[in-house]
């Protein structure tokens, strides 16, 4: 199952490019600054972003922080560019040596750590990113957060992780 998954992704990866009509959801939910960062992003990324988008609309979702951040969660990917064997790599490594990923990805984009570096930093960077673009400080928050792998409170979650949970779910899915 999982690696079927895998296998979607991976097919998905390559040749994912977003439709005209498509791009029009993004540019209608995005004011000017935030939308020159989401053209930024590779066909691949605004696809996957975009997915999570319509899914999260048609969940009757209508909250504009977590539309924005599931538009813009992955912009940090854009400082580096991650290839296709690059995302192969992680999502390997990911599987057999979790721990050790984390500890790859600190550091500089450089060398042979350089696809873990962008895996793991690209959170941060996109909520600078996000934040220097004028984001709403929840936006950047969720797009911070969205691959921290600590649990919220499931019994009280706050507004926030509640926005947050809704993305990881459909961003993990997808």
């Amino acid at each position: 199952m999982r690696i079927a998954h895998r296998a979607r992704q991976f097919w998905h990866a390559l040749f994912a490019k977003p439709k005209p009509e498509e791009l029009a959801l993004a540019r209608a939910a995005l004011p000017g600054s935030l939308l020159i960062l989401f053209d930024q992003l590779q066909p691949s990324e605004q696809a996957h972003s975009l997915k999570i988008y319509r899914q999260l609309v048609e969940q009757g979702e209508t909250q504009p922080d977590l539309l924005v951040a599931a538009l813009l969660h992955d912009v940090g990917k854009s400082r580096y560019r991650l290839h296709i064997w690059d995302r192969v790599l992680i999502v390997l490594a990911r599987a057999i040596f979790p721990h050790q990923v984390q500890i790859w990805g600190r550091g500089n984009p450089a060398g042979w750590q350089r696809a873990f570096v962008i895996a793991e930093q690209h959170p941060t960077w996109g909520a600078q990113m996000a934040a220097q673009a004028g984001a709403s400080p929840l936006t950047v928050s969720i797009i911070r957060r969205h691959q921290d792998p600590s649990l919220v409170d499931k019994a009280h979650p706050l507004f926030e992780d509640q926005l947050l949970n809704q993305l990881k779910i459909l961003d993990e899915d997808n």
